[in-house]
């Protein structure tokens, strides 16, 4: 799985590694401290299409259900099935083992206008 360093963010915390045409989805290790214990995540589902700027999900936990915004276009590839019956993953290796999905997309251009590792640390420090 992606380095945060290999990453690209969203002001509204999430995080994109973009290898060729797929988009690993996830949400950043500041996100999942202020969720605090996440108790369940559903992405939209394999060969459903995501448009730019779409919901691509939501992480629920003990504190509020937050939404996953996707600003890449495309076709949901793979979903980590793993978070259904451990969730915390996203909490304890969000990066990692808590990935949400991956996006097979035809056009990569958006991660052009989100920020680098350095610059969503600077803004939101861990």
């Amino acid at each position: 799985m992606p380095d945060m360093s290999d990453c690209r963010f969203t002001d509204s915390h999430e995080w994109f590694h973009v290898e060729g045409d797929i988009v690993t989805i996830g949400i950043s290790q500041y996100a999942a401290n202020e969720l605090t214990d996440i108790t369940y995540v559903e992405m939209k589902g394999v060969g459903e299409s995501i448009e730019p700027g779409d919901n691509a999900g939501e992480v629920e936990s003990v504190k509020t259900t937050a939404d996953v915004f996707c600003p890449f276009g495309g076709e949901v590839i793979e979903v980590n099935d793993a978070l259904t019956d451990e969730p915390g993953k996203v909490n304890t290796d969000p990066f990692g083992e808590g990935w949400l999905s991956k996006i097979r997309t035809a056009d990569v251009s958006p991660s052009e206008t989100l920020m680098d590792a350095d610059t969503y640390q600077d803004k939101y420090p861990v």
